[in-house]
């Protein structure tokens, strides 16, 4: 059920396409552990020392009181067992960490872990085939693996019904997938993970870290190669090299197995034992757990890059993770960056406007830490100005240190966030992440949040000192500068069959509670009392289809809402939010603009009168209007620079005609001329117009009533009114496919790889039909099963992935196939997706089990769909979007589960038109246009590579 809109896709594309195109101290008693239960209780007043409860009550903080009940237990074989009870949904979470990451690899023989990861998923000795296939047909959601320096892990979300099956998977491929790894799995992944590696590398900036792991750490180190590792080294990987990786490192007693979510403890313990008791353990190499910590590395490098504009990165070599300086180091990067609030950011954006972005984090690994600063160089400026006034407030804020009060606001906005986090059992950052993550490099289920009372403790004067004893001017420094040119198991279980998915999907939705404030505006509340905290989305119809002339104009207005409101500049405005523990933000589509808002319950009304400020009374300030325009064209730039982004601007006018509203770059941002012409009296005059309570609608969900959300919504929002004159129509014209498809060319010299795409304009979203065309894109291009995916991914490893997807607009939607592929391999991948959708459409329609796996898959998902309170809040923000009636949502599982082939069919026939796709590919033109030409699919031309 599709429930994001237009733009609102967009904001998630990068992270979308990286995960949906994939992916300490070990017990040694082999005894079983005694039971043992553990409420995992965070309480400042009680749980921290006098000494630290002291310093806390002086910084100013309360410690959010966060319970995650968890049992902890180590099977005889050594595997350690985490589970936590949330019945709240009914999901289960899985989560499964093996102690081994590129760290345990030796020079030579790099990126082992990571392809070893990618192998896990080609399926087990007694479950052939794709990994992903029973999950995909069983509503799994959050489902995935990642692999980092110290830890490889493996994770899915599913309906209760689908348990078994899952923990039978699991189980499957620690103790039997030796005998399941092939030369062909080997070689089909080897191509995977080097098309991963050049997709990487293809990006802007994208060989930074390579560079930096080398440089920063003695070449014996195991953090002085990447994770990914080498060309080379994957090349020379053998058989015999990767089954015994498999056997060093793939045992229980080198993994922790966490279980969350609705179950009970006794429940999932006997399950766990039943799948993974009789999977033996042998020796397990022993684990680096320290290594001197390196010197710094006063040293300079200058490189290279397609890339718009110069970045410096800074890096100093600090202790790591569990060290008695890592929450220091951490808030030191907060105060430091990533924040409007935030020292650089401050000077060298908003001040100096000498940079566009500054961003600083702590690595914290298990051998060691580093300390990141980043800053993109506004194109012009002299790096040395830059690194120089970079280096100057490094410099001075090691000397003066920050004031108490902006320690508070970080702490209490990492707080907040914490708080509204923990709502999801599952996949990354969820309380299976977490209880896992606690438990891997501290050795204890709740060691992350039992030291918030360590963090809240955290003054001043210990971050200065951080500062001055790390922030020194021995360290590393690399910049990246523009080329001169560029372009564009139990022994009991049964192992010859899978566990059968039970298909009952029980929901308990909230009701819905729709009414009217004293202005007009219309809310739909849903109560849900499970943490305190609440969520509001206001959505009001405009987007790009009221840009007119001015393409990025909507977007420019939801990112200038945040630049000060009512009494608040835009500083102020950061650091009240902070304060708050709060978050307001915007965010622009097609059709529609969004507010976002969240708060704590303690906090909601004067969040809420915050939040009535940006909807009523936003400032527009003229200098910060400069500022913003002038970094907006410097992200346009960057746009130009990627291949993915460079073909989402040039795409769209191509498919829908340069003057219409959906013509303009689907990045959100906007062209170049239109940007440089837009004033403060054209967002003034944008809010007035659209931004009106007879044009929004306010969904919220949370912990709170009816009566008092009524009531303080009229106190803040009631005095806010729509103006005298009639609220303009919105007139989208209606625009023809092409006859014949068209191929255009955007040339890359150098480039590792093409990024091909294709466009195709659909009939407008309806409810009727719609889960047939749903199960129809699915099927051939919507998810990692899919028909292109497994045909360019899997069978050919010429690309890392590839998808497809439909926005939902209120007029026709954009329909867009995306692959990234080894440049030698561009014509043929286009021949192979036109193939695919002609044989979709003729020889080859939707198979019995293909729909069958999609509509078991997508009831089942519906278990999952509604976990969070955000989750919640966008199905119905959606809801009420279209139209529909609040039944519409509850009752999607009744209208897949009765989908048929005919209809599916007849979607594709209705829908799909290959021989009418319009073709956008970037690449090195030199070795793929010919080829390209010679398909003869239609008419070649080659566009300009900027604005």
């Amino acid at each position: 059920m599709q429930m994001c809109s237009a733009f609102r896709w967009l904001a998630a594309m990068a992270i979308f396409i990286s995960v949906a195109l994939a992916g300490c101290q070990r017990e040694e008693s082999a005894q079983e552990e005694p039971d043992t239960h553990r409420a995992l209780t965070v309480d400042k007043e009680a749980a921290a020392s006098s000494k630290a409860a002291a310093r806390g009550r002086e910084s100013g903080v309360e410690v959010p009181k966060i319970e995650i009940p968890f049992h902890k237990e180590v099977l005889k074989n050594g595997l350690t067992v985490i589970v936590h009870e949330d019945h709240k949904a009914p999901v289960v979470a899985i989560n499964i960490w093996y102690k081994v990451g590129s760290k345990d690899e030796v020079p030579g023989k790099t990126g082992f872990a990571h392809l070893f990861e990618h192998l896990m998923f080609n399926g087990s000795e007694n479950a052939p085939g794709e990994y992903f296939e029973p999950f995909q047909r069983s509503g799994a959601t959050d489902m995935n693996g990642t692999t980092n320096n110290d830890r490889t892990n493996y994770f899915e979300t599913v309906p209760v019904g689908a348990l078994d099956m899952a923990l039978w998977m699991e189980s499957d491929r620690m103790g039997h997938f030796k005998g399941a790894i092939s030369q062909e799995k080997l070689d089909e992944q080897r191509g995977v993970v080097k098309n991963e590696k050049r997709q990487g590398e293809n990006a802007p900036y994208g060989r930074a870290f390579e560079v930096i792991a080398k440089s920063t750490f003695p070449s014996d180190h195991p953090y002085s190669w990447t994770t990914i590792g080498s060309m080379e080294d994957l090349d020379n990987a053998s058989l015999e090299d990767v089954k015994q990786w498999f056997t060093d490192y793939y045992q229980p007693a080198n993994a922790v197995l966490v279980i969350a979510g609705d179950i009970t403890v006794k429940d999932a313990m006997a399950k766990a034992r039943e799948y993974f008791g009789d999977i033996p353990s042998t020796s397990v190499p022993a684990q680096l757990k320290s290594w001197e910590l390196p010197t710094q590395v006063q040293k300079r490098e200058v490189m290279t890059d397609q890339v718009p504009q110069t970045r410096i990165y800074k890096i100093w070599n600090v202790p790591a993770v569990g060290s008695q300086e890592e929450n220091a180091l951490d808030l030191l990067t907060s105060l430091l960056a990533n924040r409007k609030n935030s020292l650089l950011y401050r000077r060298l954006v908003r001040d100096e406007k000498v940079a566009t972005s500054v961003s600083a984090f702590y690595y914290g690994r298990q051998l060691a830490g580093q300390l990141f600063i980043m800053v993109d160089v506004k194109p012009g400026q002299p790096v040395e100005k830059v690194e120089k006034l970079l280096n100057d407030e490094l410099a001075e804020f090691a000397s003066t240190g920050v004031s108490g009060e902006e320690l508070k606001r970080i702490k209490q906005s990492e707080f907040a966030s914490l708080v509204k986090g923990l709502e999801k059992i599952g996949g990354f950052g969820g309380k299976t992440d977490i209880l896992a993550q606690s438990e891997f490099y501290y050795g204890d289920p709740g060691a992350l949040l039992d030291s918030l009372k360590d963090y809240a403790a955290v003054t001043a004067e210990e971050v200065q000192d951080i500062a001055q004893k790390w922030l020194t001017p021995e360290h590393y420094t690399l910049i990246i500068e523009p080329k001169d040119k560029y372009s564009v198991t139990g022994a009991d279980v049964d192992r010859s069959k899978l566990p059968v998915v039970n298909k009952m999907v029980e929901l308990e939705l909230p009701e819905q509670q729709a009414f009217t404030l004293d202005n007009g505006l219309k809310v739909v509340l849903a109560e849900r009392h499970d943490t305190p905290v609440v969520f509001m989305s206001l959505q009001y119809r405009s987007g790009a289809s009221a840009d007119g002339d001015q393409p990025g104009l909507a977007s420019v207005v939801a990112r200038m809402l945040s630049e000060g409101a009512g009494s608040y500049d835009s500083l102020e405005f950061s650091a009240r939010q902070e304060e708050l523990g709060a978050s307001i933000g915007a965010s622009s589509g097609l059709d529609y603009n969004t507010l976002s808002f969240s708060a704590l319950k303690t906090q909601l009304k004067p969040s809420l009168e915050l939040f009535r400020d940006v909807i009523s009374s936003p400032l527009f300030p003229e200098e910060d209007l400069a500022r913003v325009k002038s970094n907006w064209l410097d992200s346009i730039a960057q746009e130009e620079a990627q291949p993915q982004s460079l073909a989402l601007r040039k795409l769209p006018p191509l498919l829908f005609g340069k003057d219409h509203p959906y013509g303009a770059p689907l990045t959100g941002s906007g062209t170049v001329e239109a940007i440089k012409s837009i004033t403060r009296d054209d967002l003034v005059g944008f809010h007035k117009t659209w931004l009106r309570p007879d044009n929004a609608q306010l969904t919220v969900v949370g912990d709170v009533s009816k009566d008092e959300i009524y009531r303080l919504l009229n106190q803040t929002l009631g005095k806010w009114e729509a103006p005298r004159g009639e609220l303009p129509a919105l007139e989208l014209a209606e625009v023809a496919r092409p006859e014949k498809a068209r191929i255009y060319l955007l040339d890359r010299p150098g480039a590792q790889q093409s990024y091909i795409m294709a466009g195709l304009v659909m009939p407008p979203w309806k409810p009727e039909g719609a889960e047939a065309f749903d199960a129809m894109a699915s099927v051939i291009a919507g998810k990692f099963t899919s028909r292109i995916n497994m045909n360019l991914r899997e069978d050919k490893h010429w690309s890392y992935g590839a998808r497809a997807v439909s926005l939902d607009t209120e007029a026709q939607r954009p329909y867009i196939v995306f692959a990234p592929v080894q440049t030698d391999k561009t014509a043929p991948a286009m021949r192979e997706l036109l193939k695919e959708y002609r044989d979709f459409l003729s020889s080859k329609p939707v198979k019995d089990k293909e729909l069958s796996d999609y509509k078991d898959d997508e009831v089942l998902k519906q278990s999952a769909r509604f976990q969070t309170k955000g989750q919640l809040l966008s199905s119905i923000a959606w809801q009420v979007e279209k139209g529909l009636p609040p039944e519409y949502i509850a009752e999607y599982p009744q209208r897949v589960s009765v989908l048929d082939k005919e209809q599916v069919e007849a979607a594709a026939k209705q829908y799909l038109a290959p021989d009418q796709f319009t073709w956008m590919v970037v690449g090195d033109l030199s070795k793929i246009q010919k080829e390209i030409e010679a398909l003869d699919i239609g008419p070649v031309e080659v566009l300009p590579g900027k604005q």
